[in-house]
């Protein structure tokens, strides 16, 4: 099996220069870089991360915690991040919130215990855990932005407005509004965008606040039910997919009846009759994004807090259309 000498010594440089590539914790030039980089792959040397670690003091693990995996954007988002984690020579430590504040706080805890170099947190609503105050290392945060930490998230006003103008194109003027749990920073900004972008142009037939969820809840199916409006602006795409089943349960049609407009993009917008229209969150660079600030941040410490806020697309599909 290769070692760090043996490498070293096919490109002719120390191994503390080649401690250096794998770290990219000093800047080495591009030319011995790529020497280094195909002497690696010629080799086959595999680093040893314990060893690394306590040479450098660092475990080259980073911690993320996420709300709720059985949920189709969850998954989609800690693949994204794993994938540049190890692109990076980083490992990944998942933690499974469940919907849980417990968990959330065991997750912390957990984290602390494993010594991890950074977390990436998708954080249940807006408590703090007390079990975060444990946590010395750097933690980049998506979708809710907490002062002196960075934060990567999606436009969500552009994605309100992205909403709005989809049924205005469709000639619809009475919305209704399914948002999601005001506790949580991201879904307060997802309504404030939607009823921002409809002052003047659109009139707000009700508003139900409902779970993330295809399940929808009792005063939602009501509102539905009363078919005042002929469009239904949604908080996600998991409520979107609620609201076609239930419309269809009341014998209505989606949407020759009522339209329905989602937000995120979720595999699960396609599987379903009519596929949702909707927002698509850029999952792909929000994930890559987090894992580049956070590795900025555990590399420099003193680097500037930031925000960073990603754009959205829009698909139309079949569960939108013009107004009878």
């Amino acid at each position: 099996m290769a070692t760090l000498k043996d490498v070293a010594k096919r490109v002719g440089v120390s191994t503390a220069t080649v401690s250096y590539v794998l770290s990219g914790r000093r800047s080495i030039s591009a030319e011995v870089k790529k020497k280094v980089l195909a002497a690696i792959k010629e080799l086959d040397y595999q680093p040893n991360r314990k060893a690394q670690g306590l040479r450098t003091g660092q475990s080259n693990l980073i911690g993320m915690l996420l709300p709720d995996l059985t949920k189709p954007y969850f998954p989609n988002l800690a693949q994204q991040v794993e994938y540049a984690a190890r692109k990076a020579g980083f490992a990944v430590l998942l933690i499974d919130c469940q919907t849980d504040k417990r968990e959330q706080e065991d997750g912390f805890n957990v984290l602390s215990q494993q010594a991890v170099d950074g977390i990436i947190w998708f954080p249940l609503d807006d408590s703090i855990p007390k079990s975060f105050g444990k946590v010395k290392c750097p933690v980049v945060l998506i979708d809710t932005t907490l002062p002196g930490y960075d934060t990567v998230k999606c436009d969500f006003n552009r994605g309100g407005h992205l909403q709005v103008e989809e049924a205005l194109k469709y000639g619809h003027q009475r919305i209704g509004l399914l948002s999601g749990p005001q506790s949580i920073e991201s879904a307060r900004d997802r309504r404030n965008a939607v009823l921002e972008a409809m002052k003047g142009k659109l009139e707000l037939a009700w508003e139900v606040e409902v779970p993330f969820h295809t399940d929808l809840n009792d005063k939602a199916i009501k509102a539905l039910k009363k078919q005042t409006a002929t469009a239904v602006i949604c908080a996600d795409d998991l409520v979107a997919i609620g609201a076609i089943k239930a419309l269809k349960n009341l014998g209505l049609s989606v949407p020759g009846d009522v339209s329905v407009i989602g937000f995120d993009d979720i595999p699960w917008s396609t599987l379903v009759e009519p596929m949702v229209t909707t927002v698509a969150q850029p999952i792909s660079a929000i994930g890559s994004e987090a894992v580049s600030m956070l590795i900025q941040k555990i590399q420099t410490p003193d680097k500037p807090t930031r925000t960073v806020i990603l754009d959205v697309g829009f698909t139309h599909r079949e569960s939108t259309a013009e107004v009878k």
